[in-house]
């Protein structure tokens, strides 16, 4: 927040001759002071210039203005009015466009003081203010009092009999704040300060107004503004890019757009890419003072400044030891391990980073920086931490998350967790879950976090942390459905698996990224990846590798409508899980096979294999395979005919899912539920649960699946003879399966729009779709399955 230029300082009434005239540089101007007899005549008027373009901020400014109406309610208590935020968001300037509009409301006039809250070498003591303004007002300066609180007493009795408009800029603390309030409430004074003034609202009643950085549409409002004299042509997409580059907040909008219309003929889009480095963007918003006045040019970085200097040292470091955090927000467990010190030592210091707005609070005990400030964090990290220092500090972190990241991974999937070696030491610190709720909520918080430090640990010589720690999630982005997070990290720990020289390692990425592919319907890039897995596992003699590479090629075949490839695969794996006397993927071989029957329509086979598999889920307490198998159960017996213990199996699965909280089970089982009651005649509960399922997976981002749903919700429509229904919804999943390229279930969805054509009496579409139909058919394998 840096002062705003241009205010001015006036006297009102009859000059005597006990006035005086007295040049002071405080506020820039010739003052005209008078004796306390005849102060009556003195009327300073102190406002400094307001902003130019001020852009919105209507509840912040109503919220002040309340404070007009309380005048009279209660005549002996000081209206204050705290503004508070980060660093150069606009406190300032809110605070003199409200007063600039309200001013006529102060006859009395408006005193000013810039209280340098965090400017070295100290903040501006109260005493040296109130000497200023007791002369503002007429005082002589010979007659102004020596002692601190004779001061405080003359200057409330100045203003007893006055209404006047007091604003106390940039305050460290309440304690520098109380001594400058006036006494009654004819006055007001308005305080702005990057801390929350907590005893100031607490103890004098201070009504707290809190500004926040513009939204995105006023940030873009506040640059086309500023800049369309010198730029009309600027595209809107470039401004809302350096809208979000400047991260809302004002000062530093004001600055890139001085920029920019000093150089019209510059394409804004070059301007965006220079502060896209988050590294260089503080340096090129204060580069040239051309990009507008000395006191905008300084105010981005001198206030990051002014702040950072009045920082405990141990407050300080933390400060630049976060920056190496690859995130904007964290948790205080992870602060405390970075820092190395006791969570309650790291909670008081990170609640003093939070009063000097240099952080913020976020839900959950949560703390979150702001981009710029994180960027002069950086700054600052890099010119006072060693490089050793802050190697070290990276690694702590990366290391942090991995080992946290391996408790999160077997409480939310503890059979699909991948067992972690002790290459990678663990910090102190690293969390302990409860159970999956527990987990599951930390990896929520914590998904960004996980990406960007997979990428920093890779980027920063930590191979072999990189790797593992993708692969170590990995089974919770498969059990959250969270395919970009999982695919971005898996191409990272391919890559830095190769580099540590870890053929184990390359093969646990390949299989990951093979088995996010698989999900998106990517089946050649699946293949390609888990057939890399495999050789490297057969060459190391991997056995245990070996099998869960050729299962994963047994689901290719499985996807691809290739049953019998499929089969030999389930049975190559599940002899080799039996030799190693894994008891629980014999199971899950158990069940692949049984989905491979339902396929071929053999349900009666299908419920002999999977309802042992069942009881061995249920026996493991593996909740995934247990649901899996329930499903399955369902198909089975819907397959067999019996529409009925189909039921009672997916309402079995459905409630699991509802107990774990999980979405990803829902919806894909919700689609299996429709198929059972459409079975049992129930074509409407058909209809209400494939448009649940459909919504779910659209949520969820699962292009196959939720045309799956809807391919479910189009037959629905038919039975129901709502055909323009039907067409409409079997065309969106035609195109769904288009997309993925899932050839057997478009020719499926075709014959299925086929029937709904026909039902609209457009034979000569219906025709069309059954024979593009037929076409991939005929070149499916096994085209007699349907």
């Amino acid at each position: 927040m840096g002062e705003v230029p241009g205010h001015a300082n006036r006297i009102e009434g009859r000059a005597t001759v006990h006035q005086v005239v007295q040049t002071r540089d405080v506020h820039g101007g010739v003052h005209i002071h008078q004796h306390p007899a005849t102060s009556s005549l003195v009327i300073p008027h102190q406002l400094p210039g307001s902003v130019r373009h001020f852009v919105n901020r209507s509840r912040e400014l109503a919220r002040l203005t309340t404070l007009l109406a309380g005048r009279d309610a209660e005549p002996h208590a000081a209206r204050v009015a705290v503004i508070t935020g980060t660093a150069g968001v606009g406190k300032t300037s809110l605070a003199l466009h409200w007063a600039h509009i309200f001013r006529s409301h102060f006859p009395g006039g408006e005193l000013y003081a810039s209280l340098h809250g965090y400017a070295a070498p100290a903040p501006t003591p109260p005493e040296v203010v109130l000497g200023r303004f007791l002369e503002d007002l007429g005082v002589p300066t010979a007659q102004v009092p020596v002692a601190p609180e004779r001061r405080e007493s003359l200057f409330r009795s100045l203003l007893a009999d006055r209404r006047m408009l007091i604003i106390l800029d940039n305050a460290v603390d309440s304690t520098q704040v109380r001594p400058l309030l006036p006494g009654t409430s004819r006055s007001l004074a308005l305080v702005t300060s990057r801390d929350d003034l907590t005893s100031l609202v607490t103890q004098q009643d201070a009504v707290r107004v809190r500004v926040a950085t513009l939204p995105a549409s006023d940030a873009v409002e506040l640059l086309r503004v500023t800049t369309v004299d010198d730029r009309p042509g600027d595209r809107v997409a470039d401004l809302r890019e350096l809208a979000l580059m400047c991260s809302g907040l004002p000062l530093a909008l004001r600055i890139a757009a001085e920029r920019a219309a000093g150089w019209p003929a510059l394409p804004l889009g070059e301007l965006v890419d220079e502060l896209r480095d988050e590294t260089a963007r503080l340096s090129v918003l204060t580069a040239d003072p051309e990009y507008g006045t000395q006191q905008e040019v300084d105010a981005v970085r001198s206030v990051f400044e002014w702040s950072y200097r009045a920082l405990p040292e141990e407050a300080a470091r933390l400060f630049r030891l976060l920056a190496l955090h690859p995130g904007n927000e964290f948790g205080l467990p992870l602060a405390a391990s970075l820092a190395g010190r006791e969570p309650s030592r790291v909670r008081a210091l990170l609640e003093i980073l939070v009063r000097a707005h240099l952080l913020r609070r976020r839900p959950g005990g949560r703390y979150e920086f702001h981009d710029l400030t994180k960027a002069y964090a950086g700054e600052r990290t890099r010119r006072e931490e060693s490089e050793g220092e802050r190697s070290a500090v990276v690694e702590r972190c990366a290391a942090w998350y991995l080992h946290t990241v391996d408790a999160a991974q077997r409480s939310i999937a503890p059979h699909d967790s991948w067992p972690m070696d002790d290459r990678v030491p663990a910090p102190n610190g690293t969390l302990h879950f409860a159970g999956y709720q527990d987990a599951s909520q930390w990896y929520q918080a914590e998904a960004t976090n996980l990406v960007d430090c997979t990428r920093a640990a890779a980027d920063a010589g930590l191979p072999a942390t990189a790797w593992r720690l993708a692969v170590a999630a990995r089974a919770i982005h498969m059990h959250q459905n969270t395919f970009d997070a999982w695919r971005t990290t898996a191409l990272v720990a391919v890559d830095a698996a190769r580099t540590a020289g870890e053929e184990d390692g390359e093969a646990e990425a390949l299989e990951s990224l093979g088995k996010v592919a698989f999900q998106a319907m990517r089946l050649d890039e699946a293949e390609e990846c888990h057939r890399a897995a495999l050789a490297i596992r057969r060459r190391v003699g991997d056995r245990r590798g070996m099998a869960v590479s050729i299962n994963a090629l047994g689901l290719l075949g499985l996807r691809r409508r290739q049953l019998a490839e499929a089969r030999a695969h389930f049975t190559e794996a599940l002899g080799l899980f039996r030799e190693l006397g894994d008891r629980r993927w014999s199971t899950l071989l158990r069940s692949n096979l049984a989905e491979a029957l339902c396929e071929l329509g053999r349900g009666e086979e299908a419920v002999a294999l999977i309802e042992p598999a069942l009881t061995d889920f249920r026996e493991l307490g593996d909740h995934a395979g247990e649901g899996n198998a329930l499903w399955l159960l369902s198909w089975a017996h819907r397959e067999a005919g019996d529409p009925g213990r189909a039921a009672s199996a997916i309402a079995e699965a459905l409630a699991l899912a509802e107990a774990r909280d999980n979405q990803l089970w829902r919806g894909h089982w919700l689609a299996e539920s429709s198929r059972v009651e459409l079975a049992r005649g129930n074509a409407a509960a058909a209809l209400r649960q494939s448009r649940e399922s459909a919504e779910v997976q659209r949520h969820l981002g699962d292009a196959a699946r939720e045309a799956v749903a809807l391919d479910g919700a189009g037959r629905a429509c038919q039975v129901l003879g709502r055909y323009d229904d039907a067409v409409e919804l079997h065309r969106r999943a035609v195109a769904g399966f288009r997309a993925v390229d899932a050839r057997w279930q478009l020719a499926h969805a075709l014959a299925h729009l086929a029937d709904s054509l026909d039902g609209c009496g457009e034979g000569v579409a219906a025709l069309a779709a059954r024979e593009e139909a037929a076409g991939i058919l005929g070149r499916a394998p096994d085209p007699d399955v349907g």
